[in-house]
């Protein structure tokens, strides 16, 4: 009992049973109010009419009789023919509670009975309607009527009836619903039954076609999108969106997994190599230094790779927090341009850069620096020697531009698209040698940084001719410097 359809099916038998039970609740106390109203207006027109009676049988002569000096007044045999015919109990009381006439049915209750019914009736406020009282193991409903008839020796009218059988119409009515009712249940329950399965009919289907999906060598498949159902349809577009994703996810896991063992194994095998080496006994120290020195170096590689991985890993996962300021912009362009400059040195390049704009953003001063930093090592890395690297700073319609363009070897058009995926390298037009080539992350770091900062990263490049990296970011303030210095355009141009 554990599908959906079945859950849904006990829930609708849940909810019908309680709106039966509210139903039939709601209908008794209706009912019951409505019986208990009427039965209140009979016993009262009852008391009415016996009080009627006696005022004008008292116009004709006195209503009460002395029979004896003991048992006081009594109602008279003329007035007690006229009361005989009415139904219920009634009660005629004079001033001092004694009982002058009581009813046919009075008469046979027993004497406890008729004196408990007596004293409530002395005790009943006059016109008060609908109380209750228990005698001889039946309930009578009691209205008293004291409308000052100025009739002698008459001070009040009390009139009863039984409540049986106003209770046995309400029970029978109950009855009569709790009958029905488990029929109407389990004939609505069937029906929820089979409308259940039918509206969940696509999702077993749903749940079939992902079955077969869910190996993980089928994510290219889809489901079918049935448009007749607008909910199965939204969901199975959802699982299909879903599903598009996880296979992109699952084709970047096996190439990162590939490459991040490729990258891996080549310095661990250096590693390995240069420990044994150092480690063997007909080595001279010098052998064991140039090893252990080999050993560092590629220590070094791995912690660079470590830790790059570690910075797009928790980037992904939205744990890595940036401490954002204001930032000025120029003098960090100017701190990149002495830093490659000093870079560009011994590769025998020329690194310049335009007055930079004055302008401002708002973001983390450190990786702003890694970010800009990273564009221009790689221009410096990929320029052969004699070629140039400009560096400028401008800023244009709230938004600052920071471009990176060399004169080096170019991206080919087949492999532009791919240069911000992590550990892709146009090997064939980039790669220069051991000592030049990277992991393939700094790019991806690169534009992780320049999105978390409201931004975006672009290139141009053509094969052979060099290549212009540009970092647009929004500025921080609302009127940054629009000026463009020495003839410099937007970003489009550079």
């Amino acid at each position: 009992m554990r599908s959906i359809r079945a859950r849904l099916t006990i829930a609708y038998a849940g909810a019908m049973v309680g709106t039966m039970i509210a139903f039939t609740a709601a209908l008794w106390t209706a009912r019951r109010a409505s019986s208990y109203e009427e039965l209140s207006k009979h016993v009262l027109a009852q008391a009415n009419l016996a009080s009627t009676i006696i005022s004008q049988a008292s116009k004709s002569g006195p209503v009460t009789v002395i029979r004896d000096t003991l048992s006081g007044p009594m109602i008279s045999p003329e007035l007690r023919t006229l009361l005989e015919g009415m139904e219920g109990y009634v009660l005629v009381l004079d001033p001092s509670g004694r009982l002058l006439y009581g009813s046919f049915a009075l008469q046979h209750m027993s004497e406890d009975d008729r004196a408990t019914l007596q004293r409530e009736a002395i005790s009943i406020k006059p016109g008060v309607q609908g109380d209750l009282l228990d005698v001889g193991g039946d309930r009578l409903l009691l209205v008293a009527v004291n409308e000052d008839m100025d009739v002698p020796n008459v001070q009040r009218v009390v009139a009863a009836e039984s409540i049986k059988s106003t209770d046995i119409a309400i029970r029978e009515l109950i009855g009569t619903s709790l009958a029905v009712a488990p029929l109407l249940l389990m004939a609505s329950v069937g029906l929820a039954y089979m409308i259940a399965g039918r509206a969940f009919r696509p999702v077993g289907q749903m749940i079939n076609e992902m079955r077969a999906i869910t190996d993980g060598r089928s994510l290219h498949r889809r489901l079918p999108i049935d448009d007749a159902n607008e909910e199965i349809a939204r969901l199975g577009v959802t699982l299909n969106e879903m599903m598009e994703r996880l296979e992109k996810s699952f084709s970047a896991l096996r190439r990162f997994t590939a490459d991040a063992s490729h990258e891996l194994k080549t310095p661990l095998a250096v590693l390995r190599a240069d420990v044994e080496r150092s480690m063997s006994s007909g080595s001279t120290r010098a052998e064991r230094m140039i090893a252990l020195e080999e050993a560092l170096h590629e220590t070094t590689r791995m912690a660079d790779l470590v830790e790059s991985l570690l910075t797009l890993a928790r980037a992904d996962e939205g744990r890595f927090d940036l401490h954002r300021e204001r930032v000025e912009l120029d003098p960090l362009a100017r701190d990149v341009f002495e830093t490659a400059t000093i870079l560009a040195e011994p590769a025998g390049l020329t690194v310049t850069m335009a007055e930079p704009a004055r302008v401002a953003v708002f973001g983390d001063q450190a990786r702003l620096r890694q970010l800009f930093l990273n564009l221009t090592t790689n221009a410096i890395k990929y320029t052969p020697r004699g070629g140039s690297v400009e560096i400028s700073l401008i800023s244009y319609e709230h938004t600052a531009a920071f471009s990176v363009r060399d004169t080096g070897i170019g991206i080919s058009a087949s492999d532009l698209p791919h240069i911000f995926e992590r550990f892709y390298r146009a090997d064939r037009a980039r790669s220069r040698g051991t000592e030049r080539s990277g992991f393939g992350l700094g790019l991806a770091i690169s534009q992780w940084i320049a999105e978390a900062h409201g931004g975006t990263i672009s290139v141009r490049s053509r094969y052979g001719r060099g290549s212009t990296f540009t970092v647009t970011l929004p500025v921080s303030d609302e009127e940054p410097d629009h000026v463009l210095r020495d003839g410099a355009q937007g970003p489009a141009a550079a």
